[in-house]
């Protein structure tokens, strides 16, 4: 897995040997920042459920301002800090190493005390479980989001997660495209 744009480029990133951690298919992540281009730059940007964090450094990579990374896997949470020493963005990165309720409180709690609020936002958690929406609605009522805010979900159950998102009414659909198994929704706010 490597970094595919950006002052990162062609970094190779650390993985996670872990059957409980899925990364996102290479195609699937060209595709989804091909979409993202021009919506990255100067952006704070949360890397939920963030794996490898593969995302979160893609972001640095192309421009973004500051990275948030969450996991609450401890052997995650060891490479996602291997990954932001390897690509040079330890300056504009937070780790932290809760569940995704946990995280989304603490970080709800530092734009409370004045930090960034998001710019991009993406949720994707072990498939089957039915969290993603929850985290959407939480992001959303607590006005964590800056007005031109994004945020993608990557599932396996699109259909019940649309049919969940479509009764936030804060929130627009704005794009899905289906990768085999895996769809990406794209939420703006």
């Amino acid at each position: 897995m490597r970094v595919i744009s950006g002052t990162a480029r062609g970094s190779k990133l650390n993985t996670i040997e872990s059957t409980s951690t899925r990364p996102t298919l290479d195609r699937v992540k060209e595709s989804l920042f091909n979409i993202l281009q021009n919506d990255i730059k100067d952006k704070v940007v949360l890397d939920l459920f963030a794996g490898s964090g593969a995302l979160g450094i893609e972001t640095l990579s192309r421009g973004a301002k500051q990275a948030w990374f969450c996991d609450n896997n401890p052997d995650a949470i060891k490479v996602i800090k291997q990954n932001i020493v390897k690509t040079h963005f330890e300056d504009k990165s937070e780790v932290i190493n809760k569940d995704y309720s946990r995280c989304l409180q603490i970080l709800l709690s530092s734009i409370e005390k004045g930090e960034d609020k998001l710019g991009l936002v993406f949720i994707d958690p072990p498939y089957k479980a039915d969290i993603a929406v929850k985290s959407v609605k939480f992001i959303v009522d607590n006005k964590m989001m800056n007005e031109d805010g994004i945020i993608v979900i990557e599932t396996d159950e699109a259909e019940r997660d649309l049919e969940e998102l479509r009764k936030i009414d804060s929130i627009k659909i704005t794009d899905q495209r289906k990768y085999g198994r895996a769809s990406l929704i794209f939420i703006g706010v």
